[in-house]
């Protein structure tokens, strides 16, 4: 079985005749780079020598806050070794990019487990993220102190993005505040006039899916991956319609909401997110059953049910016409996986204002925020 996590984030694999789990307890060193500032002194009986430096790291069993680690090391000398280092760094611009707390180590220390050992910990790893990874073995002395050997290779990997599992808790977080559900009947999407021109004028009247940019949650898994086009559909609470003003354009295409969103379609949530402002957004996907889209969100997205969930439902009415609902205290960003046509709606110029201050591109999370971050990541 494999052990929860203790203390700064390291665990083990352990059979039930092993030990018990206080044995696998931690302690940290002050944080401390990479040229040996800070390094515990050698002393006692072992010498630097006598330890074998850890070789062939492997990393593996990657998560967005975790990962495995083993090596291969002299089995001559395991009798010797009682403790693992294990410096942690971020791989771009270390220097600089110190960690918001100052007693946050980036210098682990373990007891020595069996290998292959777990290291988790969201107050150190992100989603996403390329981190350089070194090993020592030490020994600690009857003073206190330690011998260490020298350090392994330097190896490199990168963390993952969300699992739907983190997906499901931002989810679950975003329904809690999504407010009310307001009647809409068409989704629209604001540019600048040179795009609609370039839109008739080179593609033939037809919007193409584009790669979505790096706004939001650092561990979405849409970011810089899923293409689509976006759109959106809240409206004004005192007039039911879409707002007159836009962060991305004085000019709009209005599509009527069934052309767009329906029982032929897919609906996943995608992301919650703000920019240290008090607006929340909500990304939500809209792929065609049958589609490239579909397929890309199917294992990666937590799926809604398009009648029944609170941000955004199409519901047949009793008459047979279908009615479509949004979350009223949400920004809702709706991504729709394939190309659309202008013909499928209209296109004409608001009269309100470019609020570039509600602009989203490449827009970065607040990391700080109880209402929309989770317990991994940002």
């Amino acid at each position: 079985m494999e052990v929860p996590s203790l203390g700064h984030g390291i665990t083990s694999p352990m059979s039930p005749c092993e030990g018990m789990v206080s044995n696998l307890s931690l302690e940290s060193l002050e944080l401390c780079e990479r040229d040996g500032a800070g390094k515990p002194e050698a002393s006692g009986s072992v010498e630097m020598e006598d330890l074998p430096v850890p070789q062939n790291i492997k990393i593996s069993n990657i998560t967005c806050d975790s990962f495995k680690i083993c090596w291969d090391m002299d089995p001559r000398a395991k009798d010797k070794i009682t403790h693992y280092f294990i410096d942690l760094n971020k791989k771009e611009n270390k220097n600089s990019n110190k960690f918001k707390h100052k007693d946050v180590p980036t210098k682990l220390v373990a007891k020595a487990v069996p290998l292959p050992m777990t290291v988790r910990g969201h107050w150190f790893l992100s989603p996403r993220t390329e981190y350089t990874v070194a090993v020592q073995t030490a020994s600690k002395q009857t003073d206190g102190d330690y011998a260490i050997s020298e350090w392994s290779d330097i190896i490199e990997f990168c963390t993952a993005d969300y699992s739907t599992v983190h997906l499901n808790q931002l989810l679950t977080k975003a329904e809690a505040i999504a407010g009310r559900m307001l009647k809409f009947s068409v989704f629209y999407r604001n540019q600048h006039k040179e795009y609609f021109d370039h839109v008739k004028e080179v593609n033939g009247g037809r919007m193409m899916p584009s790669v979505k940019d790096n706004s939001g949650s650092h561990g979405s898994p849409i970011s810089g991956k899923l293409e689509g086009v976006f759109f959106s559909c809240n409206t004004e609470f005192n007039t039911g319609q879409p707002p007159q003003d836009s962060p991305y354009g004085r000019v709009r295409l209005t599509v009527p909401a069934q052309a767009l969103f329906g029982p032929h379609t897919r609906l996943y949530f995608g992301d919650f997110y703000c920019m240290y402002t008090a607006y929340h957004y909500v990304i939500l996907v809209v792929a065609p059953k049958g589609s490239p889209g579909e397929a890309f969100c199917q294992d990666r997205l937590p799926e809604l049910d398009l009648a029944d969930n609170r941000f955004l439902t199409c519901v047949q009415s009793e008459d047979g016409q279908l009615e479509f609902r949004h979350a009223g205290d949400v920004i809702l960003e709706v991504i729709y996986t394939e190309p659309v046509e202008l013909a499928q709606g209209t296109v004409a110029e608001i009269s309100g204002h470019q609020l570039m201050s509600m602009s989203t591109i490449n827009a970065k999370k607040d990391p700080s925020c109880k209402t929309c971050n989770i317990s991994v990541g940002r």
